[in-house]
């Protein structure tokens, strides 16, 4: 063989004289190329190198086969590929080495595509339970009445559930029908919530509306006792009819506490005057009282008894007194009277039958029983209603005095 035929031996092949290249395998040589651009050893280094390059590719392959993060789909494509390249390829190597691992690398893409199957199965089984524990706390909530948080809660369960992925499509499906269920159940009670409160609280405007008109009225009143109670009747009926919608409600309690108001300060300033003249009164017929309580009927009782006629007369003149006071104010007078009675030594069986008290309150309520008719005759409803309090007082003591 010439020097040139020895330079285009290959382990795996040869260089014919006329450029031939062949490969060897287990079945004999085969034809791989033509090699005509420069020396034969040249020639041998460059297919050398392909099967080299294509050796890379391979040995690529099984490193990849073995990452845990590897794309098992295209693994698998680059393998099939090679697969289909390998035995026809013009390369001077050991191919059938190359197939070998190739298959070796086949086997692997077996085990890791049942790992990636039972894994996605795994990931699958636990986002649909991750979705099935959603479904099932929403129809928890369908029945809340806690509207808001509620409302708030299923808008995070809906974007929870978005970001869940790897269910299988029948599955969503159905579990996604039955959260739009619980969801629609909890609108469909919650609207019908807010219209009913809606109407409650168009019923309560209207009814509180009423309450306003009629304290409007009222706050002119000078019928102190009986407004001041309609007042109190119309404060128990705002409470018990409910609230309104807020500005409305607001608006409306602003009308009704003006008025409430108006009424109250008018009264608090009467009484204020009233109570100052009881006051006076009261100051009036203490004095009196002190001047009566120095009438000494033993030494004259004809000008005793003027004089305490005087003092009754100007009694009455003087008006009321406050109420707590009064009675201690007519046990006094009676006691004078009294004093002036037995000095005169009139009516003494009626002195040993009845007490000065009784006599005295009972004088007392003729008087009132007279002024009575008298207001009621001039249609003064003050003084009459003023009037009707104190005889309904007098006549009180009166039995409890007759009863004692």
């Amino acid at each position: 063989m010439s020097e040139s035929g020895l330079a285009a031996e290959h382990p795996w092949g040869r260089i014919a004289d006329d450029g031939t290249v062949y490969l060897r395998t287990g079945d004999g040589e085969r034809v791989i190329g033509s090699w005509q651009a420069g020396t034969p050893a040249e020639g041998l280094a460059y297919y050398t190198r392909k099967y080299d390059d294509l050796a890379a590719e391979v040995a690529v392959l099984e490193g990849r086969v073995g990452s845990p993060v590897a794309d098992v789909k295209a693994v698998r494509a680059a393998v099939a590929r090679l697969t289909e390249t390998v035995p026809t390829a013009s390369v001077l190597g050991d191919i059938a080495d190359l197939s070998r691992r190739l298959e070796a690398v086949t086997a692997k893409l077996g085990e890791r595509s049942a790992e990636v199957a039972a894994a996605k199965a795994a990931a699958a089984s636990a986002a649909a339970d991750a979705k099935r524990a959603l479904v099932e706390e929403a129809e928890q909530l369908a029945k809340s009445e806690a509207w808001r948080p509620t409302g708030d809660r299923y808008r995070a369960i809906v974007e929870q559930w978005k970001t869940i992925r790897g269910v299988d499509r029948r599955t969503d499906t159905e579990l996604w029908e039955r959260l739009s269920a619980a969801r629609r159940e909890f609108d469909r009670r919650r609207r019908t919530h807010f219209a009913e409160m809606d109407k409650e609280r168009t019923v309560a405007a209207e009814r509180k509306q009423q309450l306003v008109a009629e304290a409007k009225k009222l706050a002119d009143s000078t019928d102190w006792a009986p407004t001041a109670r309609r007042f109190k009747e119309l404060m128990g009926e705002w409470k018990s009819v409910g609230r309104a919608a807020r500005e409305v409600d607001d608006s409306l309690w602003a009308e009704f506490k003006t008025a409430q108001d108006a009424f109250f300060t008018a009264r608090s300033a009467s009484l204020s005057v009233r109570d100052a003249e009881l006051r006076g009164n009261l100051e009036a017929k203490q004095a009196l009282l002190a001047e009566a309580e120095r009438i000494d009927p033993r030494a004259d009782l004809d000008a005793a008894r003027k004089r305490l006629r005087t003092i009754h007369d100007r009694w009455e003149k003087i008006g009321k007194v406050p109420r707590e006071d009064m009675g201690e104010l007519e046990a006094r007078l009676a006691a004078i009277e009294q004093r002036v009675r037995d000095a005169s030594g009139v009516a003494r069986h009626v002195v040993e039958t009845e007490s000065p008290l009784v006599i005295r309150l009972r004088e007392s309520v003729t008087k009132l029983e007279a002024r009575l008719q008298r207001a009621q005759a001039a249609g003064d409803s003050r003084l009459a209603d003023e009037t009707a309090q104190a005889l309904a007082t007098q006549r009180e003591w009166l039995a409890q005095a007759e009863r004692g």
